[in-house]
């Protein structure tokens, strides 16, 4: 790995603003290579998941590409993983949007958001954090980031305990979430300002510090 520069694959199966999120991890010290196979995993220090759209598609896309069965590997291996929206909601069990059975690395599913105003959930809204993590070093406690979607993750059972954050859109949703070096934002930080740009930073900071080695 490079010190200065580490090398982080963002997952291209045709689900992600790929552009926003690869000018967005330039910006904060990456170097980028998208990853379109299992051959684009090869010599990352780290990983970002990007994605909207339903979970059904996205497996089936995932699945086309090879990519499923490395995307665990990596994350069982303990190596720094971020999902963003849908990447977030691929970590979980499965989906109640369309009944996919997702990547199954977090118990629990991904469900609709319950008592919305509106949906889908646009625009920017707090993010709340439930507890201290270098992913939010230097961002308000409160802080506002953007959103689009109409589902969340759900942890159950050992996992709940992976809540790094949650926001309001009528009931309360899961926002964020860590256990290890395993990340996931609902937001889209690439779309989300100077803040959104912070925490790709300390993603960042987080596979440097990794070298790139299982944790």
């Amino acid at each position: 790995m490079n010190p200065d520069s580490p090398t982080i694959a963002v997952v291209d199966y045709g689900a992600g603003n790929l552009v926003s999120i690869g000018h967005a991890l330039e910006r904060v010290g990456a170097t980028v290579r998208l990853a379109s196979g299992p051959r684009g995993l090869d010599e990352a220090d780290g990983l970002v998941v990007p994605g909207v759209g339903a979970a059904g598609p996205a497996m089936g896309r995932l699945g086309r590409a090879r990519l499923v069965e490395p995307i665990r590997r990596w994350v069982d291996d303990g190596r720094p993983y971020l999902g963003i929206c849908l990447g977030l909601q691929l970590l979980f069990e499965a989906s109640d949007e369309d009944g996919a059975e997702t990547l199954g690395l977090l118990r629990g599913r991904s469900v609709r958001l319950e008592a919305a105003p509106s949906l889908p959930h646009i625009g920017w809204n707090q993010v709340v954090r439930s507890r201290a993590h270098t992913l939010f070093d230097g961002l308000a406690d409160d802080v506002d980031l953007y959103f689009v979607h109409s589902y969340a993750g759900r942890p159950d059972g050992r996992d709940a305990d992976a809540v790094l954050a949650t926001t309001e859109h009528g009931a309360t949703f899961v926002s964020a979430i860590a256990r290890g070096p395993l990340l996931g934002v609902q937001f889209h930080p690439e779309r989300s300002g100077d803040d959104g740009l912070r925490l790709l930073s300390n993603f960042t900071s987080i596979v440097r510090r990794s070298g790139g080695r299982p944790d």
